[in-house]
């Protein structure tokens, strides 16, 4: 028997899963707004996502507005488009204040409220992925820990304190013209990862190594305004990922007995961002059914 959990009534469109103090939660927009559906350990998500002639495979998440250091404002797609580009039909695309972000540093262009979030301090951390990969990144001080976590990375380590968003995505650009440090690993590729992966003392070591790459070379890149990161808030950011790894591996179980053929059987696939689906969270799980429902296993 299947034993109900939290729930959402009616379909709802899944913008991605987000972190906070109290764990992982999916993001949804519903028709009374945005919500968020808890991922408890210990707990089983249903979900059934929505197909059709007139259903896009993916939806536009819509835009957000920013108006300040701690202040956006996410307001979904108001034609309920498919997505176009990325997550995002144009016109959303065309209002959205985060597109300014990745160019700000070169382009000094961009809404006020946008600045004023840049205008914090920023961070650049090196994270190290199941298999090995490692990637350059950067948080604002807002999401300093939180990032971490949303990256999926099994080790991660500040390297640097910046004075704001445009020097620390010039130091995050010379790293990877520099070292050859990739900025984007794909979710996918993360979650596959994690199925195989590589002993921790060896991902451990890989990325206690590079970020003392990355220390040693941006002492030598002339770009002013970041100081090195304290011992401490690196051991405290590789704890923080840690834990966050061990809960994502929790998520994995055996395949569900209702994947569909094109599903690798070994992935149980969630719902990605722009997917239309009726969700619930269960105590205990019984086969589904229906042969169009797909279900994760345990979180």
């Amino acid at each position: 028997m299947v034993e109900p959990g939290p729930s959402v009534q009616g379909p709802a469109l899944v913008r991605g899963v987000t972190w906070s103090p109290d764990g992982p939660a999916l993001s949804l927009s519903t028709d009374d707004g945005d919500s968020r559906l808890a991922l408890g350990p210990g707990l089983w998500l249903r979900f059934r996502a929505g197909a059709g002639a007139d259903v896009p495979s993916r939806y536009c998440l819509g835009y957000s507005v920013v108006n300040g250091p701690e202040d956006a404002v996410h307001h979904g797609c108001p034609a309920h488009q498919a997505a176009e580009r990325g997550f995002q039909c144009g016109a959303c695309f065309a209002r959205d204040d985060f597109r300014f972000m990745h160019d700000f540093h070169r382009s000094g262009i961009g809404p006020a409220g946008l600045k004023a979030y840049l205008a914090q301090p920023h961070w650049l951390y090196v994270a190290t992925f199941a298999d090995g990969t490692v990637k350059v990144g950067t948080a604002s001080q807002r999401s300093k820990w939180s990032r971490l976590a949303e990256q999926g990375a099994i080790v991660a380590r500040y390297v640097a304190h910046a004075r704001d968003g445009s020097v620390v995505r010039v130091l995050e650009d010379a790293v990877s013209a520099g070292l050859g440090l990739t900025q984007f690993v794909r979710g996918t590729a993360k979650f596959a990862a994690l199925l195989q992966p590589r002993p921790g003392a060896e991902l451990e070591a890989a990325n206690a190594a590079a970020a003392g790459t990355v220390r040693d070379f941006l002492g030598t890149a002339g770009v002013d305004g970041f100081e090195p990161v304290s011992a401490s808030l690196v051991a405290r950011a590789a704890a923080a990922v840690r834990a966050a790894a061990r809960l994502s591996r929790r998520r994995i179980g055996p395949p569900a007995t209702d994947v569909p053929a094109a599903v690798p059987a070994a992935v149980p696939v969630p719902p990605g961002p722009g997917t239309l689906a009726v969700l619930s969270m269960h105590t205990t799980l019984q086969p589904a059914t229906d042969k169009h429902s797909r279900e994760t296993r345990e979180c």
